[in-house]
């Protein structure tokens, strides 16, 4: 079969967060136009004549990063060679930087082949919100400057993502908060975004399991007593994940985070919950 591969229109996304709904992702309500604009050129979609049939996204975090996310290849397609044209045209446009992936774990040698080598696996949780106090000491995140937040974001993602956080942060129907600290530094922040099943929590960073505690609880006070909320954590960190179980939560299903060229050199004991699985 004959594919045209070409960038995405900013439309053509909502198109591809329908068929991640259906794949069972559950998208954020607003999540379109922060992925978008991180990198309006890095979102590629695949047609058959007029049908579009797969989607990929690139998305670069300036000279020495990028992610690809959003690697979907629409049932009556698959089989045919799509998924591989798709992952050339994101390798091609990240070239030169390291790429990260949230891959399928039963993919992950077929990943192995291309390059990419398996960091650790991420996992979801899901959990019900309670009736809770809200913690002392946690405040409003938008009560911070934006540049506290971008220093304190940037020392647990592979490269600065100011022109995401300025999107993501102020999404609707989303809400955060930080734990201040001192000397113009925070020491934790964590975000919750409506999604088409409940909320999700991402990121959430903490320099401690006892303040990734507080910004939790303040998350979930947040939200109706009996809401479903999911947190996407490395498996690898341990404290996370009994922070999970000690809220009650249960793991769903697992990713395999795999890197093109090295493994960052990112504190994952203070990540208690990456932000996505389609932007990293």
């Amino acid at each position: 079969m004959d594919f045209e591969i070409r960038k995405m229109r900013r439309h053509d996304l909502d198109t591809v967060i329908e068929w991640a709904a259906s794949e069972g992702w559950n998208p954020g309500i607003h999540d379109r136009d922060a992925f978008f604009d991180t990198d309006p050129d890095g979102f590629f979609m695949a047609w058959d004549g007029k049908k579009p049939a797969g989607s990929i996204s690139a998305v670069s975090y300036g000279k020495d990063f990028g992610f690809i996310g959003f690697f979907i290849v629409r049932p009556e397609y698959r089989g045919h060679r799509l998924g591989l044209e798709l992952g050339k045209v994101a390798c091609s446009y990240l070239a030169g930087r390291n790429i990260g992936i949230d891959g399928v774990e039963k993919k992950v040698h077929n990943y192995e082949t291309h390059g990419f080598t398996l960091a650790w696996n991420n996992a979801r949780y899901e959990g019900l919100s309670r009736k809770s106090v809200f913690p002392a000491g946690i405040i409003p995140l938008c009560d911070l400057p934006f540049k506290e937040i971008l220093n304190f974001d940037s020392r647990f993602f592979p490269a600065p993502r100011e022109k995401f956080l300025k999107k993501w942060l102020v999404m609707p129907e989303s809400f955060a908060f930080a734990s201040p600290g001192t000397a113009s530094e925070i020491n934790a922040y964590g975000l919750a975004r409506k999604c088409r099943t409940g909320y999700k929590i991402g990121p959430l960073f903490a320099e401690s399991v006892e303040i990734a505690e507080k910004i939790l609880s303040a998350l979930c006070s947040s939200l109706p007593t009996g809401t479903r909320f999911y947190l996407d954590i490395p498996a690898v960190n341990e404290n996370a994940v009994k922070l999970a179980l000690n809220n009650n939560m249960k793991a769903v299903f697992r990713t395999a985070r795999m890197y093109l060229r090295k493994l960052p050199d990112i504190p994952l004991k203070n990540v208690f919950g990456i932000t996505s699985y389609e932007l990293g």
